[in-house]
C-alpha cells in the first residue's frame, strides 16, 4: 500500500511542476495577457532579425510582439505590423527602430518615445523609422579602411 501511496504522491508533483511549467510559458510568451493589444504599422528599409514573435520593447521592457512581417511590392520595404499592450500609450511622434541586443544576440524592435500629448489609435502608422544595420557590411568597411582624411579637432 505504502509504494502506490508514494506512486501518487511522485504523480502529483510532477503533473504541478508540469502544470506551472505551462503558466509559465503562457506569461512568457505573452498569451496570458488579459488586457488585449492594439495594432500599428511600421515600414522598414531593412527588418534583417526580425521575425513574427520578436520583442517589441520600450525603454528595455517587452510591450508587445511583432505579428506580421511582409514586403510591399509597391515601396519595396518591409511592411511591419505589430501589437502593443493596451496599458501602453505610444505619443504619434515616436519612432521605431530595428536595435540588437549586442554582438551575438538578436535583434528586437525598439520604440523611441516622443514628447507629443496626443498617442497612436490602433491601426496608425509610425512614420519614423529606421531598419537594422547589417554587421557584415560594417565590419567590411571597417576591414576596408577609409578613403576619407582624418578631422583634426583642437
Amino acid at each position: 500500500m505504502s509504494e502506490n501511496t508514494t506512486e501518487v504522491i511522485v504523480g502529483g508533483v510532477v503533473l504541478a511542476a508540469a502544470i506551472g511549467f505551462v503558466v509559465f510559458a503562457g506569461q512568457a510568451t505573452g498569451f496570458s495577457r488579459a488586457g488585449g493589444d492594439y495594432p500599428l504599422v511600421a515600414s522598414f528599409r531593412s527588418a534583417e532579425g526580425i521575425e513574427i514573435g520578436s520583442d517589441v520593447r520600450l525603454a528595455g521592457v517587452k510591450i508587445g510582439t511583432v505579428t506580421g512581417l511582409e514586403l510591399n511590392a509597391e515601396t519595396f520595404r518591409a511592411q511591419t505590423r505589430v501589437a502593443i499592450v493596451n496599458s501602453v500609450q505610444i505619443p504619434d511622434d515616436s519612432a521605431i527602430v530595428v536595435a540588437s541586443e549586442g554582438l551575438l544576440g538578436g535583434n528586437f524592435v525598439e520604440i523611441m518615445p516622443g514628447g507629443s500629448l496626443t498617442t497612436f489609435a490602433p491601426g496608425d502608422e509610425i512614420e519614423d523609422t529606421q531598419g537594422s544595420v547589417s554587421l557584415v557590411s560594417l565590419l567590411m568597411k571597417f576591414v576596408a579602411g577609409s578613403t576619407a582624411p582624418a578631422e583634426v579637432t583642437n
